[in-house]
């Protein structure tokens, strides 16, 4: 009993070893910093490169360690199951054997190691790349077919998925990390937000971030040059849409920039301008274009103003360079801008939000998280979710705030009182 014992120890000893590094190579890999690893591979670390290179097919990583795991535990079981049931007859061995190989392989070969693994996963995973690399070239035929019958057993339930299938999307891997760091204390709320606007660019269209027609200002192609300057000197903007019979006739679009150079250079003062003459074609843009589009449309033109048109043609709004960079790094002021417009913040937490505020500024004003994706503007939101256009003195608490109307002209919703955020269990 004693010599058997003795030969089985050191075997199943090797294999419940083999067992933790498979154990700890799976939780490491998958637990490693990704931006470490690229960083340390420029710096020419050859075990870097390797996580690099196992992480690009993750699946099929996980499928060979895993494999390779279950083959070792199921093969350190069998020995000790046919060992001791020679040592102990009948069903009291199989219940020694797996009750004895269920604590080992517990503690030994998963808790222990897949501990360090998590404590150290950057250091664990370069130690182990080697062994794990040979693993997955080893096993990677087997675990294509194991893929593959995979896919064919899940379309039985509707599942369909393609061999190419990227298992983390990048844009939310970074988004949880900023927000996890964040909440550690880590990132700065005006980091948080800047990387966030980096990644909701390809999200968002112009529409949501247009200046609405209504908030333009359009001159009159027709009228008096004296009164189209004065006007223009009014506005305090730099480009200014001009339009002839109606608004949505957009002829040109007048620089102040080219005005004063006019004015310079008219020998006969302001009587003497041609305005016609220095008007700049306008650029119109669909309101479904995306804002990483229009990003790179306004760098590539080196334009910073372009009007927005819906299907029909019709004007919408316009949109700028500023307003898109304002979506990565806040509102940018200069010594025409004020502070948020119709923002009023109150003593209890709650702010008076006039109804064409946009649902994005508010929450980056105070810190809150109304979705932005369902309306544009504090009055849309309203709307949508109410289901109706609320009258005056109407109260709704939805996304944990409660909405009061105060003002409505027309189908308008003009003004609202929003509290501060409530519990969850608050009610009407």
């Amino acid at each position: 009993m004693l010599t058997a014992l003795l030969g089985l120890a050191p075997i199943v000893i090797a294999l419940l070893a083999l067992s933790a590094i498979f154990s700890a190579a799976e939780t490491s890999m998958t637990g490693a910093s990704r931006s470490r690893m690229h960083q340390l591979e420029r710096e020419g670390d050859a075990p870097a490169r390797r996580v690099n290179k196992l992480l690009s097919d993750q699946e099929t990583m996980i499928g060979a360690v895993l494999l390779g795991n279950n083959l070792i535990n199921i093969l350190a079981s069998a020995l000790a199951t046919q060992v001791l049931t020679r040592l102990i007859p009948g069903p009291w061995g199989v219940a020694v054997a797996t009750a004895a190989m269920t604590v080992l392989v517990l503690v030994f070969a998963e808790v222990l190691p897949k501990t360090v693994a998590i404590v150290r996963p950057d250091d664990t995973a370069r130690a182990l790349s080697g062994p794990t690399l040979f693993i997955v070239k080893a096993f990677g035929p087997i675990i294509y077919v194991i893929q593959w019958i995979v896919r064919r057993a899940l379309r039985v339930f509707g599942v369909k998925l393609d061999m190419a299938v990227d298992v983390l999307a990048a844009h939310e891997e970074i988004r949880g990390a900023v927000d996890y760091h964040h909440s550690e204390g880590l990132v700065e709320t005006d980091d948080r937000r800047m990387l966030g606007g980096v990644l909701d660019l390809s999200d968002m269209d112009v529409s949501e971030i247009m200046v609405h027609r209504k908030s333009m200002v359009l001159l009159d192609a027709d009228q008096p040059a004296r009164d189209l300057v004065e006007e223009v000197l009014e506005a305090q903007h730099t480009r200014i849409p001009l339009y002839r019979d109606e608004p949505d006739n957009i002829v040109g679009v007048l620089h102040a920039r080219d005005l004063l150079k006019a004015l310079a250079q008219s020998p006969t003062g302001v009587e003497g301008l041609d305005i016609a003459a220095i008007l700049r074609e306008p650029w119109f843009i669909p309101d479904t274009t995306n804002l990483k589009d229009q990003l790179n449309a306004f760098l590539k033109r080196k334009s910073h103003f372009a009007l927005v048109v819906d299907e029909y043609g019709a004007l919408q709004g316009l949109v700028t360079l500023e307003d898109i960079l304002e979506e990565i790094v806040g509102e940018i002021d200069d010594e025409h801008d004020t502070a948020l417009e119709g923002v009023r913040r109150q003593q209890d937490g709650s702010v008076y939000v006039d109804g064409h505020v946009t649902v994005r500024d508010l929450n980056r004003a105070m810190d809150w998280r109304l979705p932005e994706g369902e309306a544009v503007t504090i009055a849309g939101l309203v709307i949508h979710e109410a289901q109706m256009i609320p009258e005056p003195g109407q109260t709704f608490i939805f996304h944990r705030h409660r909405f009061q109307v105060f003002r409505r002209q027309r189908n308008q919703i003009t003004a609202l009182r929003i509290s501060a955020p409530l519990d969850d269990d608050a009610e009407l």
